[in-house]
């Protein structure tokens, strides 16, 4: 790949996302190693032997912008959109694919309150694409409501402007506390309705709906590697952990049954100093089962998380 072009300054030019440059950025590791679905049919269904499916993100509306990070947009080295309805809107509402990208839902599977639920993987979340961004460094941009997946289950795999607003802000809010987390580059209104039962109560009610482009150098959780143990899928298992500890972890050198041992340990630390960190500024997940821990130690899905109205740490 090319490096990144700079100006004299050393400060790589803001590129708005539709610029015919950025292709050049887009590298998609994930895809490029990993084995996939091979079919292509965004159908709730069973999916084996693969990491990832290939899926398309559903169209909306009317796509406008509501928010966006300065802050993210200036790590990925791209500007913020002209308008509220610009072109490069129309990508972070998944209505437009560019070249270079290989949008896909990851497959995974998880303990949840304790008990193995099976395959879950990104039910309503799309991967457009790993791009370098202006520290050079590879971040994987990822649509959050932006349609059905094969592993949607029984959902519609759209979000709704309440969750959505909660998870751009706080997983930006935790980052500038100091906490490891995935990051949010914007906030899209969809121009549709979701219905959604807020107090799971019986009285379900149409919502706005919202799209979050997330941010992180991965989404990779613990239950990526768990469903491919659960299915005696031993090749894929060592692959994914190979591509993991070469893209992610490549300090600890080339994968062996000693580095896996080390990679193990490392993961370990992560997850405890992100739990400390967590307990450090109150914040309670409320949904931590291994569909939702990073692998790389980062607070993960922003759902019905809290904060601890007082807090005494003795």
């Amino acid at each position: 790949m090319n490096d990144i072009p700079r100006h004299p300054s050393g400060i790589a030019p803001l590129l708005d996302l539709c610029d015919p440059a950025l292709a050049e950025r887009f590298d998609n590791r994930f895809v490029r190693e990993l084995p996939a679905d091979p079919l292509r049919r965004d159908v709730p269904r069973p999916v084996r032997n693969a990491c990832y499916s290939h899926v398309e993100p559903a169209p909306v509306a009317a796509p406008r912008l509501l928010a966006w990070s300065d802050a993210v947009g200036a790590l990925l080295g791209l500007a913020r959109p002209a308008s509220a309805t610009a072109a490069s809107v129309e990508v972070l509402a998944g209505n437009r694919v560019l070249p270079g990208m290989q949008p896909y839902a990851a497959r995974y599977g998880g303990h949840q309150f304790g008990n193995w639920a099976g395959q879950l993987g990104d039910g309503r979340a799309t991967t457009l694409a790993e791009l370098r961004g202006a520290d050079g460094r590879h971040h994987e941009l990822q649509l959050k409501g932006a349609g059905r997946t094969p592993y949607s289950r029984h959902a519609d795999g759209r979000a709704v402007l309440r969750s959505s607003l909660r998870e751009f802000l706080c997983s930006e809010a935790m980052h500038h506390l100091g906490v490891p987390t995935t990051r949010a580059l914007s906030l899209v209104a969809t121009g549709e309705p979701v219905e959604r039962d807020m107090f799971y109560d019986g009285n379900a009610k149409d919502e706005p709906g919202a799209i979050v482009c997330r941010v992180a150098p991965s989404f990779l959780r613990f239950g990526n590697f768990q469903i491919h143990g659960a299915n005696d899928e031993t090749d894929e298992l060592r692959r994914l952990a190979d591509h993991t500890i070469a893209s992610h972890f490549p300090q600890l050198g080339a994968p062996s049954p000693e580095v896996y041992a080390q990679w193990f340990a490392e993961v370990c630390r992560r997850t405890a100093r992100m739990v400390a960190e967590w307990m450090r500024v109150g914040f309670v997940h409320g949904v931590m089962n291994t569909d939702n821990m990073s692998i790389l130690g980062l607070t993960i899905d922003y759902g019905p998380y809290g904060w601890l109205e007082r807090y005494d740490p003795e």
